[in-house]
């Protein structure tokens, strides 16, 4: 501590007891389960250039935590300021997106976002899994026997046309 107050200190340091070796840990609100988050470089860069609290990452102007009223209201302003669509709950759920379609399993995605039972997790991997499934089954609507099939089909079109 210095006489104007904490010592600013860079987020990648062990600063808070809730932050160890570049891991995060936060109890969730809703679920009250224990979620490690691993502070990705991305995140890490954008905490490094801060402002952020002793206790919390994101503050407000007067540098005290942030509720997540009020944190709803700014990240919403911002993203009407940049003109572009979105809500913090919309981030969460593209992080949900871009992990299960990554192949993230229900585990770990209960592990990662606090849920519990896996049913939010399952919504998520079942919607990834269709699209890896549609997209693995269209290979097989070109087969060698069906591609053929195509060609022979498109010569009988094209012979009856001519007619």
């Amino acid at each position: 501590m210095t006489k104007h107050g904490p010592t600013p200190r860079r987020c990648s340091e062990t600063r808070s007891p809730h932050v160890k070796r570049g891991v995060a840990t936060i109890r969730t609100e809703k679920t009250g389960q224990v979620v490690t988050i691993p502070l990705l470089p991305p995140l890490q860069e954008t905490l490094d250039a801060g402002p952020i609290g002793d206790l919390t990452f994101i503050v407000g102007e007067k540098g005290r935590p942030m509720k997540k009223e009020s944190f709803r209201t700014w990240f919403r302003g911002a993203c009407n300021a940049a003109s572009v669509p979105g809500s913090a709950h919309g981030l969460r759920k593209a992080g949900a997106c871009r992990a299960a379609d990554n192949g993230a399993t229900e585990a770990q995605l209960d592990a990662l976002f606090g849920w519990r039972n896996g049913k939010m997790a399952a919504l998520y991997t079942r919607n990834a899994n269709r699209k890896k499934l549609a997209m693995d089954a269209a290979g097989t609507l070109l087969s060698e026997r069906n591609a053929n099939l195509y060609s022979l089909t498109s010569k009988k079109v094209r012979a009856t046309e001519e007619k």
